[in-house]
Formats: structure tokens, C-alpha cells, sequence
């Protein structure tokens, strides 16, 4: 009796652990989705999205990251059904990386990338062999080195794509700048606020949320034209899902597009679709 009353409570266990972890998989409900996003600002945007999209009978479910590899991670394992934190040379670096069956939906916004330092007032100022602290996500070096040399710091082997420029096609240095990519995102408004006499570039989402607005205290900032828009990535296979697609929908919408221009002050830059 006993081995029979232990084999039933086993049984239980098994079967609420195995219900708890189901749990945390992205919804099997059509009219539910799922959706990773960086805290600031996609899950802020995401929040002025879910009660437009409950009167079109869909519930918004957001889950918050504050890292830039779990959300592909967990979308890849079936997780979440999108997510919305990353651009599109990111999405693409990591399908490269991985092998994972993502795509995207469409673009939604851009945000401008800024450079930052506590104690360099402008770019004149910039002293001999400063030190500039990147992020170690590689889709983004040829970002940061473009806007260097974009604002005359440096220059790039005229034979390299820009996107793809990594710190050894460095052609002319006269600051001799020392580039250290070594660093996550998320460590970086640390270092702008330990290190006074480093460059610190500083994804936007992460400057939001340390208070600083890229418009306003950076040094240097990308303008609209940047390509790196941010999107709504999915598995392949759900490209086409009628719930998710109305979330892209929403997103592009009027009232979310004037939410991010007075919200984030030019931060944040919606864009209208269409950016296949």
C-alpha cells in the first residue's frame, strides 16, 4: 500500500512540474501571443499595444529580457512566439551563428546609437589614446566604427562594407583611439558612469534607461537614415500568423507611431513598414 500510495504521489508531482513548465512555452491559444522584449523602450511600446490589440481579441502576453541572446534563444525553442529588442543585421548575425529558423515580420523603429563620456565635453576635446567601450555584439562594430568615421575620427578600408567593418579595417587613426569591444550592453551605462575620460557607445534601449537621451547627451549620434531597424522576429514558420501580424499592425499605427515621438524625444524613431 504504501509503494502504491508513493508511486501515486510521484505521479502528481510529475504532472504539476511537467505543467509548470509548460507553462512558461509560448501560447498554444491563436488569439494569445507571447512576446519578448528589451525592457526599454519595446516592452514600454508594447504595453501601449496591448489593450488596442484586446479589443481586437487578442491578448498580449510581454515577457522582459535584459539581454540581447535569451530572447532569440527562447524564440528558437518555442518559448515566446516573437519577440521585439533587436535590429536587423543582429537578427541576421544570429541566424548566421546558430542556424535558427528566424525571420521578421517588418520594422517598427530605429534608435539612434550614441556616443558618450562623462568628462569629454565635445569632439574637439577628444584627448590622444582615448579609450572607446564598445559592446561585443559584433553586428553592431560596423555600426559604431561608420559613425566614427561618419564624424571624422577615423577612416575605413574604402573596400570593406561599412556593416561588416570590424576594428582591423581601420585605415587612419590620428587620435589613436583604443577600441576595446569586449563588454555587454547591458555594462556599458556602468562604464560611462565609473570611467569619465572613455568614449562609452551605448545601445539606446540601455541609455533610456540610465536616464540619458541620445539627442541630448551624447557627442555624437546617428541620424534617422540609420538602416538599423529594429523588428518584430518570429519563427519562420509564423511569418504569416494572423495574431502576430495584427501586432505589427498595431505597432505601426498612429497612436503607438506619436506614443514613441513624445514618449522618447527622438530616441526612438517609428518607422511606417515595409522594410524587407
Amino acid at each position: 500500500m504504501k509503494k502504491l500510495i508513493t508511486s501515486i504521489v510521484l505521479f502528481i508531482s510529475l504532472g504539476i512540474i511537467l505543467a509548470a513548465c509548460g507553462g512558461e512555452e509560448g501560447s498554444s491559444d491563436p488569439n494569445t501571443i507571447k512576446v519578448g522584449a528589451s525592457s526599454v523602450p519595446h516592452a514600454e511600446i508594447l504595453e501601449q499595444a496591448k489593450p488596442i490589440l484586446e479589443e481586437q481579441g487578442i491578448t498580449l502576453e510581454i515577457e522582459e529580457y535584459e539581454d540581447y541572446v535569451l530572447p532569440n534563444d527562447d524564440l528558437a525553442n518555442g518559448e515566446i512566439d516573437a519577440n521585439y529588442f533587436q535590429h536587423i543585421p543582429y537578427l541576421e548575425q544570429t541566424i548566421e551563428d546558430t542556424g535558427y529558423d528566424l525571420d521578421y515580420i517588418d520594422g517598427i523603429h530605429i534608435e539612434p546609437m550614441g556616443v558618450y563620456s562623462k568628462g569629454i565635453s565635445s569632439l574637439e576635446a577628444i584627448p590622444e589614446g582615448t579609450e572607446v567601450v564598445m559592446s561585443n555584439a559584433v553586428a553592431d562594430h560596423g555600426r559604431v566604427l561608420s559613425l566614427f568615421e561618419k564624424n571624422g575620427l577615423i577612416k575605413l578600408d574604402e573596400n570593406v562594407k561599412k556593416a561588416e567593418a570590424t576594428i582591423d579595417d581601420i585605415t587612419e587613426n590620428p587620435k589613436n583611439l583604443k577600441f576595446s569591444p569586449d563588454y555587454g550592453p547591458a555594462m556599458l551605462p556602468d562604464f560611462y558612469e565609473s570611467d569619465e575620460n572613455a568614449l562609452v557607445v551605448i545601445n539606446t534601449n540601455y541609455a533610456i534607461g540610465a536616464g540619458l537621451n541620445p539627442l541630448e547627451d551624447s557627442l555624437m549620434v546617428e541620424d534617422e537614415d540609420s538602416p538599423y531597424v529594429n523588428v518584430v522576429a518570429v519563427k519562420a514558420e509564423n511569418k504569416d500568423n494572423e495574431a502576430l501580424n495584427k501586432l505589427v499592425e498595431v505597432l505601426h499605427s498612429d497612436e503607438i507611431q506619436q506614443f514613441m515621438e513624445e514618449e522618447y524625444g527622438g530616441a526612438v524613431v517609428p518607422v511606417s513598414g515595409n522594410q524587407k
